[in-house]
């Protein structure tokens, strides 16, 4: 999806990059290869078609943060196919508390089939957060633009997160889908174990609390939720992107591309 991306060229929105899918243009190199192009005068082609190497040589590089600071965070999740392996979805637990005032007691990062859960006392520490956040280029998580991040950020002052963010929430409200994550879960039938089956983030506290208070078995219940958090927003992300694409009008290049028209009546 990214080299099909055309929003980020100054002045052109989605409509006009549904043109430019439609008459053909499926992504960079077609762009380039054009002589001319739908609703775009020649000056300005030869204006977009230099930023457009600029992209292709930032894409070739690898400099996939680049990309992150060019769109607008509610087309971060176009990065999502590309970013797959340098993805990492993200989930905090706190105490419950403003950020400030209570702190963050543990952090859950999944990628690439493995979970890695940072501990408050433990491994929980931000030179250990930011080297791990340092291997990926797209951070996903549910609402984590509003909550987990700014909480980081006030928890960990140094810490640096300018990562491309495809928050799930937002995408899911765009989408007609609303309530909280595990309300989501349950619509799109996404299943958690019995042992934490109807736990929530003020579970996820209650449990802090008792682990401090000496009840060992906390310990383990509290990472299991926090795993199932993080584990569960991948194949959330892959509904949520798959739905937005073609909410997008983008079809891929081995599809013929078909134009609605108002049947006569």
């Amino acid at each position: 999806m990214l080299q099909s991306t055309f929003v980020f060229l100054k002045g052109n929105g989605e409509s006009t990059e549904r043109c430019l899918w439609e008459a053909g243009i499926r992504n960079w190199h077609d762009f380039l290869a054009s002589s001319s192009l739908p609703g775009i005068a020649t000056a300005r082609k030869n204006l977009y078609d230099e930023y457009m190497y600029h992209l292709l040589a930032e894409y070739q590089q690898g400099n996939f943060r680049f990309f992150a600071r060019c769109l607008k965070p509610r087309d971060h999740w176009r990065l999502f196919d590309t970013f797959r392996t340098r993805t990492v979805f993200l989930d905090i637990e706190t105490t419950g508390e403003p950020a400030g005032i209570g702190y963050v007691t543990l952090v859950g990062l999944y990628a690439n089939g493995q979970t890695t859960t940072l501990i408050r006392n433990e491994t929980l520490t931000a030179d250990r957060l930011e080297s791990e956040l340092s291997r990926y280029d797209l951070i996903v998580t549910f609402f984590g633009t509003s909550f987990d991040v700014p909480y980081l950020r006030t928890t960990f002052p140094t810490l640096r997160i300018d990562h491309a963010h495809f928050d799930l929430c937002f995408a899911a409200r765009r989408l007609g889908l609303r309530g909280g994550l595990k309300h989501i879960e349950q619509e799109l039938g996404l299943a958690r174990s019995a042992n934490i089956q109807g736990l929530d983030g003020w579970d996820a506290v209650r449990l802090w609390r008792a682990w401090e208070n000496g009840q060992t078995e906390a310990k383990a219940l509290l990472c299991d939720y926090n795993e199932a958090d993080v584990r569960n927003l991948e194949p959330l992300a892959e509904h949520l992107y798959a739905m937005l694409r073609e909410r997008s009008g983008f079809v891929s290049p081995y599809q013929p591309s078909v134009r609605k028209t108002r049947s006569a009546g």
